[in-house]
């Protein structure tokens, strides 16, 4: 049976559901289920020998789960000491519910937290009330998920299917828990494709792959799978951590099913509990809430920043209460494995809305973190995605790549790649996504950033502004030759800046206060005795890009239209802002006033023509 058949066959458990179930409940009862079912023939092969070795074992007063576990396969392996299982259930239909419960309550604890996560447990009451629970148990029982017949990578691809279909029937929410996939292929081509090392056939590498808002695990299993594909040889450790109940039990089972350790899922808040307190990582992936306040977790945030400063995950600065993703961005750089001797070192890509660019100004919080990475060369490229892209929101989104090893001919610069206009319209909307990015749009992202260089998308139109041709051309590409009465549309899709152009001074300019006569109000007291007194209605501020002279600027800006001002060096502060939107704006001079009034008179003709027709 293929990937696609099995995973219809299991969801035709949905036709028992229809009636006593919304279709956005299906997945609480087949997900579980689907794992339950999993492990039943994972462990079927070792399960006389478990039972065997439990009983001896607690029967010498001995903990047995290390011997269990060697039985089964490891430290990270999962075991069940009932000696029920799905089929064997069947044989006592009216005890069917307590007997579920028993044989739930035999698994291992890493497994049977999965089940208290996904609250199995209401679910089997509802589904024992409705009558449905034998039926829904045989026809699970009937399903053949041994790993002989089913590999870890088929049931990863089943398993991930059915959280897909799932999350379309819940669009209200899939956005919280469910990134696209094509995003998540978008960010793991652009972590991994510097590293040759790890993509190349054969090299018995190790490296890990974290994720501070795992949702359902989406971005760590299209990792891993990613790297499976380039190098089967390597081994990628995946780990993450998930504050919703059900999508943390779903993303632990995912793992659970493609052979990893379900010990590095954690639960809980990343920003208030972290769950690898002591761990970096190589690679990082990252779609936290945008736009939600972090106010429940305030107090402990803050006392990280006040009390361990830099030595703690959010030095550089707070971002304000009411969106939080920036801390997330900040979680993610303490997290990065560092570079020694000029080996190691971490990326990572988070998607972000576009606030982070340049919400706050000089000295908030906002503007120190994008200060902290930009003087610290950690920002290697933002990418523009198009809008309409997630389920729960259809505003513009940006990837940002982050790097603390970026390659020699990198550094000091950071690379804005527009892919706004790289979609296809979906067949079906699902909630508010609306686009799509193909497999071309991610191939020609990948390629401007794997070759980090600047581009234009140029339209080539004939006389009457039709387009003939459109090509992507980059600094090494000939442009196309346009028409003898035709013309040449330039539009930028990437470019390069340096790390400071970002950069700015906030200055603030004071104006004399005067009196009544017009005179220049002085200081009578202490440092202000004799010093003209600045009037706080006329008080202004410049932003001086980094790098130019602050009083050459202040001569020549200011003084010819203020002689009188001053500039108050306490209040001088730096601030970062990346406008991206604006590096991309193409400016069209409008058409001439003689075509638009030709076009006016022939319109205005028309009309009294028709009139005139009218009136016949």
């Amino acid at each position: 049976m293929n990937q696609a058949s099995l995973s219809a066959f299991i969801w035709s458990v949905a036709d028992l559901l229809r009636g006593d179930y919304k279709q956005s409940e299906y997945g609480r009862v087949i997900l579980p289920f689907t794992v339950l079912r999993r492990l039943d023939c994972v462990l079927a092969p070792t399960k006389g020998k478990v039972l065997a070795e439990f009983q001896k074992k607690t029967a010498a007063g001995i903990n047995p789960d290390p011997f269990l576990k060697r039985i089964v396969g490891g430290a990270s392996a999962f075991y069940n000491t009932s000696e029920l299982d799905l089929p064997t259930l069947l044989g006592d239909q009216d005890h069917i519910r307590q007997n579920l419960y028993a044989y739930i309550q035999g698994f291992s604890p890493e497994a049977r937290d999965i089940f208290e996560r996904f609250d199995f447990q209401a679910q089997v009451e509802r589904l024992a009330k409705a009558n449905l629970l034998y039926l829904v148990t045989e026809k699970f029982a009937g399903i053949n998920l041994h790993p002989d017949r089913v590999d870890n990578a088929q049931m990863g691809h089943v398993f991930e299917e059915l959280i897909r279909r799932f999350s379309e029937l819940s669009n209200e929410t899939a956005g919280e828990h469910f990134t696209p996939r094509e995003v998540i292929r978008l960010m793991v081509n652009l972590i991994f494709i510097e590293d040759s090392e790890v993509l190349s056939p054969g090299n018995a590498v190790v490296r890990t792959v974290y994720d501070p808002t795992a949702g359902t695990g989406g971005m760590l299993s299209v990792a891993a799978e990613h790297l499976l594909e380039h190098n089967p040889a390597a081994r990628l450790t995946l780990f993450g951590q998930e504050l919703n109940p059900e999508s943390y039990a779903i993303c632990k089972a995912d793992m659970l099913i493609r052979g990893q350790d379900v010990g590095n899922i954690a639960f809980g808040n990343t920003l208030s509990d972290d769950g690898f307190p002591a761990r970096k990582f190589d690679y990082m992936l990252s779609n936290p809430p945008f736009g939600v306040e972090w106010k429940k977790v305030e107090k402990i945030v803050r006392a990280e920043h006040e009390q361990k400063g830099f030595d703690g995950r959010f030095g550089p600065g707070l971002p304000r209460v009411s969106d939080g993703s920036m801390l997330f961005l900040l979680h993610l750089v303490a997290k990065m494995s560092p570079v020694v001797d000029g080996q190691g070192g971490a990326r990572f890509g988070i998607v972000l809305n576009g606030s982070p660019l340049f919400t706050g100004g000089a000295g908030s919080g906002e503007s120190e973190i994008r200060r902290y990475l930009l003087e610290n060369d950690l920002v290697e490229a933002i990418i523009g995605l198009p809008t309409d892209m997630f389920y729960n929101t259809g505003i513009a989104t940006y990837v940002w790549i982050i790097s603390n090893k970026k390659e020699d001919d990198r550094r000091g610069h950071v690379q804005l790649i527009d892919a706004s206009g790289f979609w296809r319209k979906m067949r079906k909307s699902l909630g508010s996504k609306r686009k799509e990015m193909g497999e071309d749009d991610i191939a020609l992202v990948t390629r401007l950033f794997g070759e980090f260089t600047e581009a234009e998308r140029i339209r080539v139109l004939d006389a009457d502004g039709q387009e003939i041709e459109q090509r992507i051309v980059t600094g090494t590409d000939s442009a196309p030759v346009p028409p003898a009465s035709g013309q040449l549309k330039r539009v930028p899709i990437s470019r390069i800046f340096r790390n400071e152009e970002f950069g700015y001074t906030t200055i603030t300019v004071e104006r004399p206060l005067r009196d009544e006569a017009g005179n220049i109000v002085l200081g009578q007291k202490g440092k202000q005795k004799g010093r003209p007194q600045p009037d706080t209605s006329l008080r202004d501020t410049e932003n001086v890009p980094l790098g130019e002279d602050i009083q050459a600027y202040f001569k020549r800006e200011v003084l010819p239209h203020a002689p009188d001002a001053w500039i108050d060096e306490s209040r001088t502060r730096v601030g970062y802002e990346i406008p991206f939107n604006r590096h991309f704006y193409v400016f069209e001079p409008p058409r001439p006033l003689e075509v638009i009034d030709a076009e006016l008179k022939e319109v205005t003709a028309n009309i009294l023509r028709m009139l005139g027709e009218m009136a016949e």
